[in-house]
Parts: C-alpha cells; structure tokens; sequence
C-alpha cells in the first residue's frame, strides 16, 4: 500500500513536494519516537512506506533538478522523432567495397 505512487509525485509541483516531505518526515519522526519509548505502533510497516516514500520525492526532485525527467506535455513537444536506422544502409556500403 503506497503512500503515494510515482505518477503522483511527478504531477506535483516543486513546492507540493518539499511540502509534502516535510510532513513525511515530521511523521516518521513521530513513529520513530513512539518505537524508541517503547510504545506499540499501530502498523509497523508504515515507517518502511514512509522511508520509501521519502526516497522517492527526493529522486524525483533531483531528476527534475538534473533536467533528467521533464514534465510530460514539455517532453512530447521537445522530442523530435528519430527515424529508425535500416539495415538497408549498411548492406549498400558492404556491397560497394
């Protein structure tokens, strides 16, 4: 059960994300301190959810950082499609030497 799914943390905006790890990490600070004193957690998985979380906000906003990942609509109009290389080429280069 994810805390939030990829496509959803890419539709954010930078600052729904920093905001959005904030609270991630206020929570996991909460959970951490209730295991330390000893307390009962209602799910104990939810801190691996919430790590993984974490992680995953954090990549995205590098890859958005990096101009890895671009926004979808940005990357359909920048990419030009690149014609497919033939083995048609290559055989009529072999032919003539």
């Amino acid at each position: 059960m994810a805390i939030l799914r990829l496509k959803e943390i890419s539709s954010m905006s930078s600052e729904d994300r920093a905001k959005k790890l904030g609270e991630l990490r206020a929570e996991l600070s909460r959970l951490r301190t209730m295991i330390s004193a000893g307390g009962a957690v209602e799910n104990p998985m939810r801190v691996r959810e919430i790590r993984k979380t974490i992680a995953q906000v954090i990549t995205v906003e590098n890859e958005y950082k990096l101009g890895i990942r671009t926004n979808a609509k940005d990357s359909a109009k920048a990419k030009p499609k690149k014609p497919k290389s033939t083995s048609a080429k290559k055989s009529k280069e072999t032919k003539t030497a």
